[in-house]
């Protein structure tokens, strides 16, 4: 899997076998699934992307013994948004609520890109509310974001794979690009947690992650986040880059399952309304 980082296979669908609901909050319609049975972990997904992009990691975490829930965040894929400007802080209040009509107390995370990102806001936040966190390719200041990035040689093929599933699961398929610029906007201008704010963490166990060929976050950003949120294991996976949830599903599904341990015993889930 050497070269998997210069690659981009297309996930595999959800599994069609879900329970699926929403969560009213703010002006936006958020949308969940609910896969499986078991102890909840919640999967937060990038920017512009949806709950479809974890494809190949639900059967393997369901496999595995958890409950896993999907979300799809504030404007993105089912979900819907008001006219105002993204935040990550609201996004990370849309989780609660999210948890809140789930019936769920305390969730372990995975979070990607952005997903990991407000794994994080939340691990400020709501620490009562996470066991454990597997953040992979979050920045937590702009200082931490890599500007060559924009030459990555798979970028051309990510825009379109997370266009065109948007334009079919949105309520608003044609308006992609007007969405990715709302996005962008809110990259461009947040996070902005100082280093104070990230050693205060307490509360969830917590990996930093990130993929030996990143191409849009520091690698020195990284080891800063490892470093200074107590506690923090830093994991970097071999052979990948931003992407590696698509580029080497096995090797990205063992590293968190290695993380977040047997999952403990759990009563059956309530019903999702």
């Amino acid at each position: 899997m050497a070269d998997a980082w210069k690659t981009l296979p297309a996930p595999d669908p959800l599994p069609v076998e879900r329970t699926e609901g929403r969560a009213a909050r703010d002006g936006a319609s958020i949308w969940f699934a609910s896969f499986g049975a078991g102890p909840p972990l919640i999967l937060l997904h990038g920017g512009d992307a949806s709950s479809d992009l974890w494809g190949d990691q639900v059967p393997a975490f369901v496999a595995a013994g958890w409950r896993v829930v999907t979300i799809d965040s504030r404007g993105h894929g089912r979900s819907t948004r008001d006219g105002r400007p993204l935040h990550y802080a609201q996004m990370a209040d849309d989780v609660i609520a999210v948890m809140d009509a789930a019936g769920i107390d305390r969730a372990a995370f995975v979070g990607w890109s952005d997903g990991a990102i407000v794994a994080l806001v939340l691990a400020m936040s709501h620490p009562e509310r996470q066991t454990r966190v597997f953040a992979f390719g979050a920045n937590m200041d702009l200082a931490g974001l890599n500007p060559a990035g924009i030459f990555s040689p798979i970028l051309g093929r990510v825009d379109a794979l997370l266009a065109a599933n948007y334009r079919h699961v949105s309520e608003t398929p044609r308006a992609y690009h007007a969405f990715a610029r709302w996005v962008l906007a809110m990259q461009l201008s947040e996070p902005n947690y100082t280093a104070a704010d990230l050693a205060a963490i307490r509360g969830p166990a917590i990996a930093i992650a990130d993929g030996e060929h990143e191409e849009f976050i520091r690698r020195a950003h990284t080891l800063y986040l490892a470093r200074t949120i107590l506690g923090a294991e830093l994991v970097m996976l071999p052979g990948v880059s931003h992407f590696a949830p698509l580029q080497d599903p096995a090797g990205f599904n063992a590293a968190v399952l290695a993380f977040l341990g047997p999952p403990p015993a759990a009563s059956a889930p309530p019903a999702i309304g």
